[in-house]
C-alpha cells in the first residue's frame, strides 16, 4: 500500500503538485544558469583587470618591474589570471553536470507524467462509464417491474369484472405474463452488470489507480532525489577548485613574501649611480683685498683656467652637479607656472592685457638661470622635440655619468656578442648546407652559398671590431686601459660638437657668480648632459591627448616659463583642465604647447574625455 494511492479521490490535486514539482525544478535550472553566467562575467572582468594592469612589451613601464615588489606584483596579476580560469572552470562544470543534465530529465519527467495522468484519467473515464451502465440496467429493471406491477393489477381488474368477455380477460393474462418476463429478464441484465461494476471497481480502486499511483509517487520521489542530487553537485564543482584557488593565494603570499627592500633599495642605486664623487670644499674667497677673485676648482662654478677649458667625463669637476640641479629645472617647464594667473584685462585690447604673472625672484644659479632661458625660447616643445628625434648620442656614452656610461657599454658589448653568435649559427647551418650538396650534388648546388657565406664572414669581422673598440671603451671606464689619446676623444666628441653649437648661442654671455660674464668652452661642453639627459627621459613620452577645444578671449603674451602666448579669437586645443591653480594647458600644434592663465579663455570640453 503506498502513500499516493490513499489519494485516489485527490487526482487533480495530485495533478497540480506535480506540475508545481516540475515548477520547482525549472525554476532550480534557471538559478544554476544565472549562477554560471555570474561566473563567466566575474572571470572575464577579472582576466580584463589582469590584463588591464600587465606591463606593456617593449616599453619604459616593463623595466620598472625588474623590482621583487614589481615582480610579486606581476605575480599576482598572473595568479588572478589563473583565479579567474577556475571560475571559468565552475561555471562550465555546473552548466554540463546540473543545467544540461536536468534540461534533458525535466522533458522526461514532463512525458513521464502526461502518460501517467492520461492512464490515470483513462482509468477515470472506464469506471465511469461502467457506472452509467449500471445505472442504465438498473433503470431498465426498475421501469419492467413497474410494468409488470400494472399489467398484473390490470389483469386482476379484467378478471373480477364479470362484463368483461374471456377474451379480453386472456389478453390481459398474456400481457401481465409478458411483463414479468421482462422484469425478470431485466433483473438478469442488472445483476450481470452490477457484478461486472463491481469487479471493475474493485480492480479500479484496488488495482489499476493505486498503480498508477504508485508510478507518480516513483517519478516525484526521482524528481525529489535528482534536485537533492543536483544541490550536492553544485556545492561540490565549487569544492573542486577550492584547492587551486588556494595553490593560486598562496602563490601571491609568497610572492609577497618574496620581496626584498634591501634588493629594490640596491637595484635603484645601481641603475641611478652616476660614479660622480662629491665636490670638494668650496675655498674662501677674500674680498677685502683688491685683487682678482678667483674661484676654487672644487666648487659649484664652472673652472676659469686661461680661458680654454675642455670637458672633462669621469674626473672630479665641479661642473659634475648638473645631474642633481637639471630635474628640477626640467620640471618648471612641465608643470604650470606657480604663480597665480593674472586677472582677466577689462578691456580686449591689447594695451589693457597684461604680460601675465611676475617671474619668481631666481636665486642666484647663472648657469641654471641661462640654460633655462635656452630651454624656453620659443617654440618651447619643439627644442625638446628636436633634442629626441635629431639627438643620437655619442657612440661611446661620453655624455652620461661614468657608472650609467659603463652599463651601457656593457650592454653594448652582449648585445654585439649575442649578434656574432646568431651569424655564427647562420654560418655554421650553411657549411653543414654546404657539405650535404658536396656529398649529394643532386640536392643542391654547393658554390650557390659561398656568396652568403662569404656575406656572414664579413658580418662576423665587422661586429667583433665593434666589440673591441666597445670593450675599448669599456675597459676605459673600468680604468684597465689609459685615457684615449686626443684624436680618439675627438672623434668620439663630434657629437658633443654638434649639439653644443646650439647652446653655445644661447649661452654666449653667461653670468658668473662675481657679476661679469665668460664664454668658457668647459660651460658649453657641459651643457650637453643635460640635453642628453632630457634625451632619455623623454624617449618614451607620448604628447598628451586633447580633451577638448577652448577659445581665447582675451590676448596673452606668455612670457613666463611654462606658458604660451595667444591672440585673441584664436581657436586651440585642450590637453589638461584647470586643477584649481587658475591654469589651463592648451596645444596650438604639434610642437607649441603651454600654460595661459584659465579666465583667458573659453573651454569647449568633449563630453567622453570629461567623463572619462
Amino acid at each position: 500500500f503506498f502513500f499516493f494511492a490513499s489519494l485516489q479521490d485527490q487526482f487533480d490535486n495530485l495533478e497540480k503538485h506535480t506540475q508545481w514539482g516540475i515548477d520547482v525544478l525549472e525554476k532550480y535550472i534557471k538559478f544554476v544558469k544565472e549562477r554560471t553566467e555570474i561566473e563567466l562575467s566575474y572571470a572575464k572582468q577579472l582576466r580584463n583587470l589582469s590584463k588591464k594592469y600587465q606591463p606593456k612589451k617593449n616599453s619604459k613601464e616593463e623595466e620598472e618591474y625588474r623590482y621583487t615588489s614589481t615582480k610579486a606584483f606581476l605575480a599576482t596579476l598572473n595568479e588572478m589570471n589563473d583565479y579567474a580560469g577556475q571560475h571559468e572552470v565552475i561555471s562550465e562544470n555546473m552548466t554540463s553536470l546540473i543545467t544540461g543534465e536536468l534540461t534533458r530529465y525535466v522533458q522526461e519527467l514532463k512525458q513521464e507524467r502526461k502518460s501517467h495522468f492520461h492512464d490515470g484519467r483513462k482509468a477515470q473515464q472506464h469506471i465511469e462509464t461502467c457506472w452509467k451502465q449500471l445505472e442504465a440496467s438498473k433503470r431498465r429493471f426498475e421501469r419492467d417491474c413497474k410494468e409488470a406491477d400494472r399489467a398484473q393489477q390490470y389483469f386482476e381488474k379484467m378478471d373480477a369484472d364479470i362484463n368483461v368477455t374471456k377474451a379480453d380477460v386472456e389478453k390481459a393474462r398474456q400481457q401481465a405474463q409478458l411483463r414479468h418476463q421482462m422484469a425478470e429478464d431485466s433483473k438478469a441484465e442488472y445483476c450481470s452488470t452490477l457484478q461486472k461494476f463491481n469487479s471493475e471497481q474493485h480492480d479500479h480502486y484496488y488495482t489499476h489507480i493505486p498503480n498508477i499511483f504508485q508510478k507518480i509517487q516513483e517519478m516525484e520521489e526521482r524528481r525529489i532525489v535528482r534536485i537533492g542530487e543536483s544541490m550536492k553537485t553544485f556545492a561540490d564543482v565549487d569544492r573542486q577548485v577550492i584547492p587551486i584557488i588556494g595553490k593560486c593565494l598562496d602563490e601571491i603570499t609568497k610572492a609577497a613574501e618574496s620581496i626584498d627592500h634591501k634588493n629594490d633599495s640596491q637595484m635603484v642605486i645601481e641603475a641611478f649611480k652616476s660614479g660622480f664623487e662629491p665636490p670638494g670644499d668650496v675655498d674662501f674667497e677674500d674680498f677685502t683685498q683688491p685683487m682678482k677673485r678667483t674661484v676654487s676648482e672644487s666648487s659649484l662654478s664652472n673652472s676659469r683656467g686661461d680661458g680654454k677649458s675642455e670637458p672633462k667625463f669621469g674626473g672630479k669637476s665641479k661642473g659634475k652637479l648638473w645631474p642633481f640641479i637639471k630635474k628640477n629645472k626640467l620640471m618648471s617647464l612641465l608643470t604650470s607656472p606657480h604663480q597665480p594667473p593674472p586677472p582677466p584685462p577689462a578691456s580686449a585690447s591689447p594695451s589693457a592685457v597684461p604680460n601675465g604673472p611676475q617671474s619668481p625672484k631666481q636665486q642666484k644659479e647663472p648657469l641654471s638661470h641661462r640654460f633655462n632661458e635656452f630651454m624656453t625660447s620659443k617654440p618651447k616643445i619643439h627644442c625638446f622635440r628636436s633634442l629626441k628625434r635629431g639627438g643620437a648620442g655619442p657612440e661611446d656614452f661620453s655624455n652620461l655619468p661614468p657608472e650609467q656610461r659603463r652599463k651601457k657599454l656593457q650592454q653594448k658589448v652582449d648585445e654585439l656578442n649575442k649578434d656574432i653568435q646568431k651569424e655564427m649559427d647562420q654560418r655554421d647551418a650553411l657549411t653543414k648546407m654546404k657539405d650535404v650538396y658536396i656529398k649529394n650534388p643532386q640536392m643542391g648546388d654547393p658554390a650557390s652559398v659561398d656568396h652568403r657565406l662569404a656575406e656572414l664572414s664579413q658580418n662576423i669581422e665587422k661586429l667583433r671590431l665593434e666589440v673591441q673598440k666597445f670593450e675599448g671603451w669599456l675597459a676605459e671606464v673600468e680604468g684597465r686601459l689609459p685615457m684615449r689619446t686626443e684624436q680618439a676623444r675627438r672623434q668620439s666628441g663630434l657629437y658633443e660638437a654638434q649639439n653644443t653649437s646650439a647652446v653655445n648661442s644661447c649661452a654666449q654671455d653667461r653670468e658668473s657668480p662675481d657679476g661679469s660674464y665668460t664664454e668658457e668652452q668647459s660651460q658649453e661642453t657641459e651643457m650637453k648632459v643635460p640635453a642628453t639627459d632630457f634625451d632619455d627621459e623623454f624617449d618614451d613620452e607620448e604628447p598628451l591627448p586633447t580633451i577638448g577645444t577652448c577659445k581665447a578671449l582675451y590676448t596673452f603674451e606668455g612670457q613666463n616659463e611654462g606658458t604660451i602666448s595667444v591672440a585673441e579669437g584664436e581657436m586651440l586645443y585642450v590637453i589638461e583642465e584647470d586643477k584649481g591653480d587658475g591654469w589651463t594647458r592648451i596645444r596650438r600644434n604639434e610642437d607649441e604647447e603651454g600654460y595661459v592663465p584659465t579666465s583667458y579663455v573659453e573651454v569647449y570640453l568633449d563630453k567622453n574625455a570629461k567623463g572619462a
